[in-house]
């Protein structure tokens, strides 16, 4: 496994929401991300509603965004759940609704397979909610396990759900 405890690391993260206000949640969250000390925002993406995979539920709001880091991945996991949980995040069932949802996409072009962390997201490629936003701020960033840029993955996928919200 690669050295966990690299600085400046590029790193992006998924966001989504589709309980309460879903977009001021969605924006407190990147509030939150950016007054952390050791993470630098570098971008974000428009906000997409989406339908909910899973059980029913209401429609998501999905985002993503593109930070660096000098924490280790299970630093900055540690800290994007924490986030999850100052929104009211409560794990009750797999895929089902929540207040806020922050995945680790990628981190540099590390692979890690842990019981705690998957690093590309495991599910990643499956989700045009996740490279619809991911490819319109780093379309050229390399999948490391594919070697795929982001925007051929997206292209790969049927995209018809995801709709750009407006402003």
């Amino acid at each position: 496994m690669t050295d966990l405890s690299l600085n400046n690391s590029l790193c992006a993260i998924g966001l989504g929401s589709n309980l309460g206000n879903s977009r001021a949640t969605l924006i407190g969250a990147i509030e939150r991300l950016q007054i952390q000390p050791q993470i630098e925002l570098i971008a974000v993406s428009s906000w997409y509603q989406t339908a909910p995979i899973g059980p029913p539920q209401p429609d998501y709001l999905n985002g993503c965004a593109t930070v660096k880091t000098s924490l280790t991945p299970l630093d900055l996991l540690s800290i994007l759940q924490s986030i999850e949980t100052d929104f009211g995040r409560v794990r009750q069932e797999v895929w089902g609704a929540r207040t806020l949802d922050l995945d680790l996409l990628l981190y540099d072009n590390l692979i890690i397979d842990l019981p705690t962390l998957q690093i590309p997201h495991p599910r990643m490629l499956e989700r045009a909610f996740v490279l619809i936003p991911l490819a319109e701020i780093a379309p050229d960033w390399h999948e490391p396990k594919s070697g795929d840029s982001i925007a051929t993955l997206c292209n790969k996928l049927e995209c018809a759900g995801v709709k750009l919200l407006p402003e």
